[in-house]
């Protein structure tokens, strides 16, 4: 053999071996990658899921929080990790002598209860007092947000309201917007509602994760209204936008199939519009509330 021909084949076969070592080197590294990656994957879902269930961060809270609603009562829950807010509205006409029917409304979570007393006032009218309480970490509250946070708060709550001597303990109602659903489906678990309102809820959210690739074991919130309404013993009613892009209309109808005797009506809208007409809802609601024999039958939908 040659010279040049000795070279040459010392070449080919310098770059068949340290290419085969490079091509195993990156074979053996891939598994490494792929399991940092899944790591990575797993760290973040963990971490940043509550940033995204509850943006509070994202609220700002009123410089003059109450100012202007009527009758205003402020009520504290003393968490462990400090106070948490709650506004009581009383309903019209209801006192000391003359208890009435109350409701608790939870709200969504890119919300405040700042936000609902006016959307709220047909209730008043009605004669039912309103209860909205704060999620810790939101507006003026201490502390962190999460499903066993929540429902502590509400149950203390709950408590606040049944002994109040305006309020007959055997006429509260549970209503949640979106994930206030899941807040008052948690307080089902605890205390005994004598009506439930499910406004754009969602059927759990481990189904909902399901949307954004997240295995439900891995979801630290999971909110199960599926299996509480399942067992309600309770009218329920389940309202939401047929076109609703957050929560599936499908959802609504999961609720509903699951508890039997449920009435679900549907809105020709989407998550943050639903529902479109208030004044129609709260005839809806009327209508509901008498049924279930929490309003009497003569009284009409805002109270006349």
């Amino acid at each position: 053999m040659s010279s040049s021909g000795f070279q040459l084949y010392t070449e080919l076969w310098h770059d068949r071996f340290i290419g085969g070592l490079k091509r195993n080197q990156r074979i053996r590294r891939a598994p490494l990658l792929a399991v940092g990656l899944a790591g990575l994957w797993v760290i973040a879902v963990l971490s940043l899921q509550r940033l995204m269930i509850f943006p509070r961060y994202l609220l700002q809270p009123d410089a003059r929080p109450g100012q202007g609603v009527r009758g205003l009562v402020r009520l504290t829950v003393d968490s462990p990790e400090g106070a948490v807010e709650g506004w009581l509205l009383p309903g019209d006409g209801v006192g000391a002598g003359h208890p009435g029917p109350a409701v608790i409304f939870a709200h969504g979570n890119a919300e405040l209860i700042e936000h609902w007393p006016e959307m709220l006032e047909p209730y008043r009218r009605l004669g039912i007092s309103v209860l909205l309480p704060e999620y810790r970490g939101y507006g003026r509250s201490a502390g962190s947000p999460s499903q066993a946070a929540i429902a502590e708060d509400m149950t203390a709550f709950y408590d606040q309201l049944a002994r109040r001597p305006e309020v007959d303990p055997a006429r509260i109602i549970f209503h949640g917007r979106s994930l206030g659903g899941g807040a008052v489906c948690d307080l089902a678990r605890r205390r005994k509602p004598a009506a439930v309102v499910l406004m754009s809820s969602f059927s759990s959210m481990k189904r909902m994760a399901r949307r954004y690739l997240v295995p439900g074991f891995m979801v630290r919130d999971p909110f199960d209204n599926l299996d509480v309404v399942s067992r309600l013993a309770a009218p329920l009613l389940i309202v939401h936008g047929r076109h609703d892009g957050v929560v599936p209309y499908a959802h609504a109808e999961q609720l509903h199939a699951a508890a039997p005797g449920s009435a679900l009506v549907g809105y020709d809208a989407d998550h943050n519009d639903c529902p479109p007409d208030w004044a129609r809802f709260f005839v809806d609601v009327t209508c509901f509330l008498r049924e279930a024999k929490i309003l009497p039958p003569s009284l009409g939908p805002g109270g006349v």
